[in-house]
């Protein structure tokens, strides 16, 4: 007797099985978790994406903290990056391990402590943020386990705490950062510094009176430039920025003041401008980058 196959329950059987290992392939994400903060005087917010096989597994896993941009908050990732959907395809693929992934909130503070002291988020985020984080989930709290990203104002703070906090960070992956030079600071139109910078570093300035010491100690120029050598190499560096961004000046000129003073880092121009399309192409590259800094 010839034995004859359905092929239909056979096809719906290889669906169930495809659509399971997707599922047991995707990550857990806690879009609003919150950490109290005696530095900043509230609660403070932040997302985090765990791997798939964390809650099956009793290992501890590398992070990474991925800062959003201006006008953004601790979701920008999640919901306009799509972090959890890259991350997942790429544990999958072995492109990057697995990894936990923490995104703060940081409002408009550019993740420094203010000219005076009202808002101290550097602090924060280094004395409250990523101890609380790392007693809460099960992370290898030491440097050569941690990286730092960022997008936009999250580039430029993804560069503050990797240069100001070096024994913190294996890697560092700024994306179209706002590296700003001097003349860019003086020369910003009132009512753009009023918005953006006039809490930091002092509403009634303008033009070069601008350049005070407040701004030096957060200038990401002025910092390389007066850094040693050998400092700078403590943290590997992962520099990328559209051709087409407004901020490819200072990207540029970051890249020329460490090439000056012989530090290894990737400096990436590629087509775009500052743009989540932009930033989704970036990531995975950016995450490989970092990762690659976990193996032993």
């Amino acid at each position: 007797m010839k034995t004859v196959f359905c092929k239909i329950p056979l096809l719906l059987l290889a669906l169930f099985l495809s659509l399971s290992s997707m599922a047991q392939s995707q990550g857990k994400v806690y879009e609003t978790r919150t950490v109290k903060s005696a530095i900043m005087g509230k609660d403070v917010h932040y997302t985090v994406y765990l791997p798939a096989d964390y809650e099956s597994s009793s290992r501890t896993y590398p992070v990474v903290y991925l800062l959003h941009g201006y006008t953004d908050d601790n979701t920008g990732w999640l919901q306009f990056g799509e972090v959890n959907r890259y991350a997942d395809k790429a544990i999958a693929e072995g492109t990057i391990p697995p990894m936990i992934i923490v995104m703060p909130d940081a409002d408009s503070t550019w993740y420094i402590n203010s000219y005076d002291g009202k808002e101290r988020y550097e602090d924060f985020f280094v004395k409250e943020f990523m101890p609380s984080i790392e007693k809460t989930y099960r992370i290898k709290a030491e440097k050569k386990y941690r990286g730092v990203a960022g997008l936009s104002m999250g580039g430029y703070g993804t560069l503050i705490l990797s240069l100001k906090h070096a024994d913190l960070f294996a890697a560092a992956a700024p994306l179209s950062a706002a590296v700003l030079d001097d003349d860019a600071i003086a020369g910003t139109p009132e009512a753009s510094w009023t918005r953006t910078f006039g809490q930091l570093y002092g509403r009634d300035l303008k033009g070069k009176d601008r350049l005070t010491k407040a701004w030096y100690d957060n200038s990401i120029l002025k910092i390389v430039e007066t850094k040693s050598a050998d400092d700078l190499k403590k943290v590997r560096y992962w520099i990328d920025c559209g051709d087409d961004d407004f901020l490819t000046k200072g990207n540029c000129l970051l890249h020329i003041a460490l090439t000056e003073k012989r530090v290894p880092h990737e400096y990436r121009v590629r087509d775009g401008a500052h743009t989540w399309t932009y930033w989704r192409t970036g990531i995975t590259d950016a995450l490989k980058f970092i990762g690659e800094s976990f193996h032993q």
